[in-house]
Parts: structure tokens; sequence; C-alpha cells
């Protein structure tokens, strides 16, 4: 495969160059690096031999080269290791967790690897589309002020196979930037998370210092939590554009939570709720508690349906 562009650090100013073999690309690029890279992504896994080798491929195809691809490996017992050791380029770094620490403390360990501007977290069995990084991050670095506290866009939902079997959009939103209050009431009506998967979202890692940790206090929840946590520091921006994918298989940790799932959006949204000191009307209310166990009951179906 071949770069059809290489993009150079100076003020982000990206220039359009020969297209040029990956690796020689990024050795360029490293040649060239001498602060920090741009974009830190960070694949949490626990054995995902399955995909895992997919996700690598997405976030090395990017048309953004200015990025380091973190995989940490929370002590899988498949053949993790040797799949990332397929690879030679420089700009991937694998990283084996001594024990087990489960899916919100290997997302935590991600954050402390990271050494980015900007932070994306991408799940071993999801996808990035090739202008992902360049696109969110051009908006980042667009937002001197940083009123925007995440950007995010639209995914493709797809099957075990690759196969597409969906897209997930934000209403009929284009490319705009979006208040935190409107998409926190957003997912209250809608009763999901409608700013999407890890994959799906960028954010500044400055911005993730001050916010904290990962909370798996809901578990089915954790990525939504985080969103509204970081939407108290500013707007999102949201990217009519199919970004990423998100892969549903039996596999997956949230299919496997079920029932869990609606009690669990239930509260992470009175909790945000509280701390924002937001009073929703009647109507609101009402929604809220319908849609989730609506949306969860839709989700089984679906589920049963293309992963039978």
């Amino acid at each position: 495969m071949r770069y059809d562009a290489v993009k150079w650090r100076l003020n982000f100013l990206y220039t359009r160059h020969w297209p040029m073999d990956k690796t020689l690309a990024s050795k360029l690029y490293l040649t060239n690096l001498t602060t920090a890279p741009l974009v830190s992504v960070c694949i949490p896994t626990y054995k995902g031999g399955a995909y895992l080798a997919a996700a690598i491929d997405s976030v090395l195809a990017q048309t953004l080269v200015d990025f380091q691809l973190i995989v940490v490996d929370d002590n899988s017992p498949d053949d993790t290791a040797q799949i990332v050791a397929r690879y030679r380029d420089p700009r991937l770094i694998y990283v084996r967790n001594p024990s087990n620490l489960g899916p919100e403390g290997n997302w935590n360990r991600c954050l402390e690897l990271a050494t980015g501007r900007y932070f994306k977290l991408l799940p071993h069995d999801d996808l990035l589309a090739p202008a992902c990084l360049e696109r969110q991050a051009a908006i980042l670095e667009s937002d001197t002020v940083q009123a925007v506290a995440l950007v995010f866009g639209a995914r493709n939902v797809i099957g075990p196979d690759g196969r597409r079997l969906a897209i997930r959009r934000y209403g009929h939103a284009g490319n705009e930037r979006l208040p935190a209050q409107t998409v926190g009431t957003q997912c209250v009506r809608r009763g999901t998370n409608v700013l999407g998967e890890p994959g799906s979202v960028m954010f500044r890692r400055e911005l993730a210092q001050r916010v904290g940790r990962f909370d798996a206090r809901y578990p089915y929840v954790i990525d939504l939590d985080y969103w509204l946590r970081l939407l108290d520091h500013g707007d999102a921006y949201y990217c009519d554009e199919e970004l990423s994918a998100f892969r549903v298989s039996r596999e997956q940790w949230s299919v496997r939570l079920g029932r869990q799932q609606a009690e669990d959006f239930q509260q992470c949204m009175r909790h945000y709720l509280a701390r924002s000191g937001r009073r929703l009307g009647l109507l609101d209310r009402s929604v809220g508690l319908l849609t989730p166990a609506l949306n969860n009951w839709g989700r089984r179906l679906f589920y049963q349906l293309y992963l039978r």
C-alpha cells in the first residue's frame, strides 16, 4: 500500500508530496519529528486476535501520518503479541499489562501511555476510515480558543465479517458545532449514546488530564459517561461523515451486558443532570424513562437477527 499524501508537522500545515512507500514515509516522518505526536490512537485489547489486525491496519492507513498507535494488551492468553509483531511501522508501540486490569483499567492505562496532543480510543474490533484522524484533528486544531471539547462523527455498524449492517448519524445535523447542553438533552430523549462508541470520538489529551479517568460505575455506558464529563468543559463538533466503524459480534463486551444496559444508561443520565444542575421538563423526563428500555429491546432484536 502507498501513501497518497505525506503530512509534515509545521503549524499543522498540510503539504502534498509524491506517493511513497509507507515504511519510508514513516521513517522520514519520525526523522523530522522533534515533539510529541499530534494524535495518540490507543487500542485496548483482550483476546482480540480475530479482529486486531484489521483495527491496526485501519490506523496505519490514515491520511494523517503524525500519530502514534499504542496497542495495550490486557494480558491476553491468545496470539495478540504475535499479531502485533508482524508490523514494522515505527509508530506502532506494543504494551502488555503484567496482569489483567479489566476494561476500565485498560482504558485508563491507554490514557496514561498516550503522549499526543489529541487522543482517540479504538476498541480492537472497530475500524477507522482513512481520513478519520486528519478530519477530526483539523477541527480541533482550528479551534484556537478550545471551545470544542470533543469531535465525533457518523459511523458504520458492521458485522463479524465486516459487512455494513447500518449507519448511525446524529439526526439531521451537518458538519457543525453542537452546544453541549443540546447533546446531553438528545441523549436523554433518545435514550442512547448519540455521540457514539470510542472510535467515533477524538478529544484533547490535556482536557482528559483535567477530567480524570474513565469510570466504570455504569459499565455499559463507560464511554458516554466520559463524553458527558468532557462536555462539561465545552461543546461538541459533529462530522457528518462515516469516519469509523463499530463492529457487533457475540464476543463483544456491550452485547454480553444485556439487561444491564437500560439501567446503566438511566443512572448515568441522572448523575449527569444532577452534576450539571439541569432540570428537564415532564415530557423529556417521561421519554427518558421509556426510551432506554425500548432501545435495549431493539438492540437485542438486532443482535439476534444479525448475530445468529
